[in-house]
């Protein structure tokens, strides 16, 4: 009986340490200045029917965080999916293989670590026109993943290689399990939010000082990052800028295997 009892106590340690790593993928400390939870935030639609349902979806999946309370609505219409101060722009288009590349961007632009405002880019280069990656399972995980980046959240795992984590913010070379977020997911954002701004600080999980390539973990170090001009597959996925006005804009880019 003694044993029994020292084997459960040693697997509930075991589950607690891998529900605090797999929860430790924030993007540095960015997160949206608000007073209470949940943060009310609009995402604008510029998207064409190919990604409707994919953004939709993925809208659904992240508005079930107890943080977020998300309303998916008509864009701005803008060609160059300019961002628009308090909401997040969602666009897709023909951005071709430039930098080598890449299958979606997200970006957000902050105010120390308030984030003002955020886009996101799906490239219609890869995602359609029947290549490997034109399929309803890459553009729902690309959607979901980027989307996810502008709430705060890094990425669990950034190896393709390693076995699906079953969630969208996870690297992969198969997205059918990937598609939607996971527990570690919502556990992490709800890290970032806990704090409401103005009693006490908000925002971050620690996870921009964590190792790049690393299971569970965010890549590499924010204040290590080249400049968005500097961007290749070679220079990795995250990009930061300082803009007039003081203004910061990070730029994270998931890129296509191999460029292909």
């Amino acid at each position: 009986m003694r044993r029994l009892l020292t084997l459960g106590v040693g697997l509930a340690v075991m589950v607690i340490v891998v529900g605090t790593a797999a929860a430790n993928h924030a993007w540095g400390n960015y997160h949206w200045a608000r007073s209470s939870n949940p943060l009310q935030l609009q995402i604008g639609s510029n998207v064409s029917s190919a990604y409707g349902g994919n953004l939709s979806t993925a809208v659904s999946d992240w508005d079930k965080s107890s943080v977020l309370a998300l309303t998916l609505r008509s864009g701005a219409g803008l060609s160059n999916c300019d961002p628009v101060s308090g909401r997040v722009e969602v666009c897709n288009d023909q951005y071709g293989n430039r930098q080598g590349g890449w299958l979606g961007i997200a970006q957000i632009w902050a105010s120390g670590d308030h984030i003002v405002q955020g886009t996101v880019k799906l490239n219609d280069s890869y995602l359609l026109g029947g290549g490997s990656y034109d399929s309803p399972e890459w553009r729902q995980m690309v959607t979901c993943q980027e989307v996810g980046h502008t709430f705060g959240l890094d990425h669990q795992d950034e190896n393709f290689y390693n076995t699906n984590l079953g969630t969208c913010m996870d690297y992969t070379t198969d997205p059918s399990s990937n598609q939607h977020p996971n527990a570690h997911d919502y556990e992490e954002l709800e890290i970032i939010y806990s704090h409401l701004d103005g009693s006490g600080g908000g925002g971050g999980g620690g996870g921009g000082n964590c190792p790049p390539k690393n299971p569970h973990c965010s890549g590499g170090s924010i204040g290590n990052a080249p400049p968005l001009a500097q961007a290749s597959g070679a220079n990795g996925p995250l990009y930061v800028d300082e803009l007039p006005g003081g203004l910061t804009r990070i730029t994270h880019i998931l890129w296509a295997l191999n460029g292909n």
